[in-house]
């Protein structure tokens, strides 16, 4: 999670990481996804408000949440 706090994402929706120099494309959900961990929410959180805001099935927002924070963890991240 310390790694995660240092991502600096820009108008562009690239999160770049400044010590390691690596830059990652976001898209809108992951960078909520990104701030909502930034703010301390869990998984069963971040998984019910996006399937609330973007009226999605629960089920699939928890298989699209699990894969990307699978990604965060192969990255060093999270």
């Amino acid at each position: 999670m310390q790694e995660l706090l240092k991502l600096v994402i820009d108008e562009n929706d690239i999160a770049f990481h400044p010590s390691t120099g690596n830059s990652y494309q976001l898209n809108d959900i992951a960078k909520e996804i990104i701030n909502f961990l930034k703010e301390g929410k869990d998984k069963d959180t971040i998984i019910e408000e996006i399937a609330r805001e973007y009226g999605k099935d629960r089920k699939e927002v928890y298989i699209d949440v699990s894969d990307f924070l699978n990604k965060l963890k192969i990255y060093g991240l999270i």
